[in-house]
């Protein structure tokens, strides 16, 4: 489905909240809406790599990696695996790389920037907790809607105005 956030701030005003616009596109998707899942970790996407095995059909995980701007906290591998595992996107606070292969992938990624160092693999981090960057607490079961305008989350799930 393609979501136009500002319809839904339109037909929704009292339900949605809107992140701050720090975010880049760089999925294949610019459109992408679902039920929140949290990952919190700084410079160690073990906890990513978990999510993106699992079956995310009508998920978008959020990431809270800590605003950093030193690792990657995601890449091409793991953004096909999570696409193939139905993810609608991943909506990184901090660094992605192979950006090239991520721009072709049937997935939405927004992300502060690029960065081509990987990360550790310490098995450190948190699921499913509330996180807060970009004005926002983003809570695991809540929704988000994404597109080129922006990110908004609301506590139950929106219809697109006319749909």
């Amino acid at each position: 489905m393609e979501y136009v956030t500002p319809d839904l701030c339109d037909e929704y005003p009292e339900l949605v909240e809107v992140a701050d616009p720090i975010f880049n596109n760089y999925g294949g998707k610019r459109s992408f809406g679902g039920q929140i899942v949290t990952v919190k970790c700084f410079e160690d996407n073990s906890k990513v790599k978990q999510l993106v095995e699992q079956d995310g059909h009508g998920k978008v995980m959020v990431v809270d990696a800590g605003g950093s701007m030193r690792r990657a906290c995601l890449g091409d591998m793991l953004a096909e695996k999570a696409a193939s595992n139905g993810w609608q996107g991943i909506v990184m606070y901090g660094c992605i790389r192979d950006v090239d292969v991520i721009a072709q992938t049937d997935i939405g990624v927004k992300a502060l920037g690029v960065h081509p160092m990987k990360t550790d693999k310490r098995d450190i981090g948190d699921l499913d907790i509330p996180v807060t960057f970009a004005g926002l607490t983003f809570c695991p079961g809540d929704y988000l809607y994404s597109d080129n305008n922006g990110i908004v989350i609301s506590p139950e799930p929106l219809e697109m105005p006319g749909a």
